[in-house]
């Protein structure tokens, strides 16, 4: 996917240039933006959009102060098993097949879905790595002490396992404003709102942004409409992006509860579902929630923003 958006930006006359390392953004003396690279270099425009991830130096500009991630005290061991790795006949059946599995637990859960020949598996529980570490080589067996106990074929398939990355879960607090006083400097994914992984929408709500601004800007006709278009893209993305980024917390929550009265609560909504095509009611698996989904899941980016330009036009 990453190469099919490099190749239609290139096609669209989009120079990129790799290996190329801001340092800051700052307004330059005409008033414009301009980005200094650590090489010196700079590169001035009409318009700087910062996506630069969740360790954003564009943030830190914004805010004209040092701002690290914040810990979130999970941890996700990240796992990758091909068809070759795995000799029992019937977990190669089960990874061959193009399903989503989930298994949840006090304190962790795990996630498993088949790619190419296959799986991939996110297993998160508490968080034991040292604040200056956010990635480091785990232990297999501390890994499948944890799940000890669980669903036979989850372990089954964590006895296939030879090494596993540990990854720490960061998060942001939410800012009062995505972009700068002059509306010539913007902050979009990532950058601004990133999200536990919990729901599977941190790409997609990167992406969410990168539609919306697009077809924001193809309105702009003049330098002078610009700062209106910025400003409209914050009202349309804003309060989205960060609803989804709690919203991941939220599912933390249901999917990581300890043992007792409220775990049992959720687990007899589970069981009041099954067999249904369809949730009939709020489900702790937002994926499936018919009140999460339709707005997780419906939403139009060309549709916000004919809407929002008919209501608010920035040629006005």
């Amino acid at each position: 996917m990453q190469r099919l958006l490099y190749e239609k930006a290139v096609e669209l006359g989009v120079i990129v240039k790799l290996n190329t390392r801001v340092a800051s953004i700052r307004q330059s003396e005409a008033g414009g933006p301009e980005v200094v690279c650590k090489d010196d270099t700079i590169i001035s425009g009409d318009l700087v959009v910062g996506a630069d991830g969740l360790w954003s130096r564009c943030r830190e500009s914004l805010l004209k102060a040092t701002d690290h991630p914040l810990p979130t005290g999970d941890l996700a061991y990240r796992i990758t098993l091909t068809l070759d790795q795995i000799k029992d006949e019937d977990l190669r059946k089960f990874v061959s097949e193009p399903t989503l599995h989930f298994w949840i637990g006090p304190g962790a859960h795990a996630v498993g879905y088949s790619m190419k020949s296959g799986t991939m598996y996110n297993l998160v529980v508490g968080d034991d790595l040292p604040p200056e570490v956010s990635r480091r080589p785990g232990s297999t067996e501390e890994m499948r002490v944890l799940f000890d106990g669980w669903d036979p074929l989850l372990t089954r398939m964590l006895g296939c396992v030879e090494t596993v990355d540990k990854w720490k879960l960061m998060h942001r607090a939410e800012l009062p404003s995505w972009t700068n006083s002059a509306k010539n400097f913007v902050l979009i994914g990532d950058s601004c709102h990133p999200m536990l992984p919990y729901l599977a929408q941190g790409a997609n709500s990167s992406i969410e942004d990168g539609a919306v601004l697009g077809k924001v800007l193809s309105y702009v006709k003049t330098r002078q409409q610009l700062p209106k278009a910025v400003e409209l893209f914050e009202k349309l993305r804003k309060s989205r992006g960060e609803k989804v980024a709690r919203e991941t917390f939220h599912q933390r929550h249901d999917f990581h509860m300890e043992d007792g009265p409220e775990q049992e609560e959720r687990d007899k909504i589970f069981a009041s579902q099954l067999g249904k095509n369809e949730p009939e009611v709020k489900f702790p698996s937002r994926w499936n929630c018919p009140e999460v989904q339709p707005w997780l899941y419906g939403y139009d980016a060309d549709k916000e923003v004919e809407a929002a330009m008919k209501e608010w036009p920035i040629s006005s």
